[in-house]
C-alpha cells in the first residue's frame, strides 16, 4: 500500500491549489491508496475555512484520506490554541501542523509557538513541522529536535527533512532523528540522495514517502522513490517507507 504523507488541498482554487477531487484523481493515476492531507498555505490566513474543508474531505473519503489540522501562532496564542482544540476534538484529526516558513515564526519560540505546541501535546495529537531551507533559522532541524526532546511521548513529523532548496539541511535533520526516537522524517521536496542517506543512517522505519502535492507531481514522486529504493532496501523496508510507517503512526496498520 502506498500512502503519501504530504498533500495539500484547498477550497480556494487559485494558482497551484487543487481540490479534494483533483487530489483523488492524482492519487488514482499514481497508484496511491491513501494520503495525509492538510490545507494549502494561504497568505490570506484562511485557516478556519481550510481546516473545515479538510474535515469535509475526510468525512467524504475516510478510506482514502487522513486528516491533519493547521494552525498559525501569529494569529494570536488564544486563537491558535482554539484552532488546535477544534482540530483535535471536533474534527478528530490525527494532529496539527505548524509552518514557521509560511507564517514567519521560530518553531520553538517560548512565547509565540510553544504555547501552541503544548496545546497539541495536551490534546494527544501528532505534531508536524515544515522544515526547510526557505526559512532555515525559523525551521531548523535543531529547533524541531528541541521540541521532540521536550515532549518525548509526542510523535513529531519533520516535513521536507530540511529540504525545499539547495543546499539543504538534511544532514542536520538526520542527526537530530538519530538522537530522538519520536522524530520522523517526511522525504518530500528534498534531494533523493538525502532520502537515501536518511534510510542508510536511520533505517527504513523513520522515513516516510511524501510528494508535497500540488507543489510536485505525485506520479513522478512515486516513480522516483521506486527507482531510488530499488536494490537499496528489502521489499518490507520499501513497504514501510511507502506507507506502512505512516499507517502505524496513525494506528491504521493492518
Amino acid at each position: 500500500m502506498i500512502v503519501d504523507a504530504d498533500c495539500h488541498v484547498s477550497p480556494f482554487v487559485e494558482g497551484v491549489n487543487i481540490t479534494t477531487e483533483e487530489l483523488l484523481r492524482r492519487m488514482d493515476r499514481s497508484g496511491v491508496d491513501k494520503a495525509l492531507i492538510w490545507l494549502t498555505p494561504s497568505y490570506s490566513r484562511q485557516i478556519d475555512e481550510g481546516n473545515a474543508y479538510i474535515h469535509t474531505a475526510v468525512k467524504a473519503h475516510p478510506d482514502r484520506l487522513l486528516g491533519f489540522g493547521w494552525t498559525d501562532p501569529r494569529l494570536g496564542a488564544q486563537k491558535a490554541r482554539d484552532t488546535v482544540r477544534k482540530c483535535m476534538e471536533e474534527y478528530g484529526f490525527f494532529g496539527v501542523k505548524l509552518n514557521g516558513a509560511q507564517d514567519d515564526f521560530f518553531v520553538d519560540d517560548p512565547k509565540v509557538s510553544m504555547p501552541v505546541v503544548e496545546e497539541i501535546v495536551k490534546a494527544g495529537g501528532l505534531i508536524a513541522f515544515h522544515c526547510g531551507t526557505d526559512a532555515p533559522e525559523q525551521t531548523h532541524p535543531f529547533r524541531i529536535a528541541r521540541i521532540a526532546g521536550r515532549f518525548p511521548q509526542t510523535q513529531v513529523l519533520c516535513v521536507h527533512m530540511g529540504g525545499v532548496g539547495f543546499p539543504d539541511l538534511s544532514r542536520a535533520a538526520i542527526e537530530m532523528a538519530q538522537e530522538h526516537a519520536n522524530l520522523h522524517l517526511v522525504g518530500s521536496m528534498v534531494s533523493h540522495l538525502s532520502v537515501l542517506a536518511a534510510v542508510k543512517s536511520l533505517g527504513a522505519r523513520k522515513i516516510y514517502f511524501g510528494s508535497d502535492t500540488p507543489f510536485a507531481l505525485m506520479h513522478v514522486c512515486v516513480a522516483t522513490y521506486d527507482a531510488l529504493l530499488e536494490g537499496e532496501v528489502t521489499a518490507q523496508e520499501k513497504a514501510d517507507i511507502m506507507g506502512g510507517n505512516l499507517l502505524r503512526l496513525v494506528g491504521q496498520a493492518g
